[in-house]
């Protein structure tokens, strides 16, 4: 993992909560707001909450005396989860790394992490400190990228991207968000932390943009892939521009639509 792929600094935390979260986001945040609703948690921890789209798909639904804390790495992620629920001040928001949690002992009933295991550098430590927080018998919940390959528009853009650069592609995408989908290799760090019931399985939905330009913006100005970009010298304007086109001519010049794919884990 490059030094960059965690860096959600600057305008990427605005852009990524107004373009990628409706882009991709919000349909696996309500499936995770909702297998955890199920569960009637009291206590509620989510790490790597990012701009809070599970937060706010949680909030809105369960009871005002459940302790909600959402935390995040990245302060401006969180920063920019608190401006959108301002109306929420029960809701606690702390910077943390999901690799040393500072909380005590089974303090939660429930531990939720939407898109964020790609990104621990020891996710079996991570993996650990959520099993460390839970109650007896707490739920972890969780949710990864699958293959590059099943997510159309993140293939898309990686693919044109590595012809504007072809003598160093970024590879933000295929590395990071989409690097981490093998259900053998998330089941042995589970266990690794001490989990036995473990359930993995695919979940597909349908990605939509208003046109390919925004997808573009999204993917190639709302992520890190932004600073891999400007890394190499390129304009950023160019590459985003020429991600638009490469949509547009397979997936149409108006409202497009692709196929998205992750894998939903529990574990207990």
């Amino acid at each position: 993992m490059s030094i960059t792929d965690k860096s959600f600094i600057g305008s990427i935390p605005e852009l990524y909560d107004r373009l990628m979260v409706p882009l991709i986001f919000e349909p696996y945040a309500r499936d995770l707001a909702a297998r955890a609703l199920a569960l009637a948690p009291r206590s509620v921890l989510e790490v790597a909450a990012g701009t809070g789209a599970v937060t706010r798909a949680l909030a809105a639904r369960l009871p005002a005396d459940t302790k909600l804390v959402a935390t995040d790495l990245n302060q401006p992620m969180l920063d920019q989860a608190r401006k959108q629920m301002a109306d929420a001040p029960h809701i606690i928001f702390r910077q943390a790394d999901a690799q040393a949690l500072p909380f005590d002992d089974a303090q939660f009933d429930a531990v939720l992490c939407q898109f964020g295991a790609m990104f621990f550098p020891d996710r079996a430590k991570a993996y650990r400190e959520a099993k460390r927080v839970l109650k007896p018998g707490g739920h972890y919940l969780f949710n990864v990228w699958g293959r590059i390959e099943d997510n159309e528009f993140a293939d898309e853009v990686t693919r044109t991207l590595a012809l504007l650069f072809p003598s160093d592609p970024p590879r933000f995408l295929a590395r990071t968000p989409h690097g981490y989908h093998d259900p053998d290799k998330i089941r042995a760090d589970l266990r690794a932390a001490a989990f036995e019931d473990i359930s993995i399985m695919p979940l597909e939905a349908v990605s939509t943009a208003p046109s390919p330009g925004e997808a573009a913006m999204a993917y190639c100005q709302g992520t890190p892939l932004r600073s891999e970009i400007e890394a190499r010298g390129g304009s950023l304007e160019e590459a985003t521009r020429t991600a638009a086109e490469a949509l547009a001519r397979r997936f149409g010049r108006g409202a497009i639509s692709g196929r998205i794919q992750a894998l939903v884990v529990a574990a207990g």
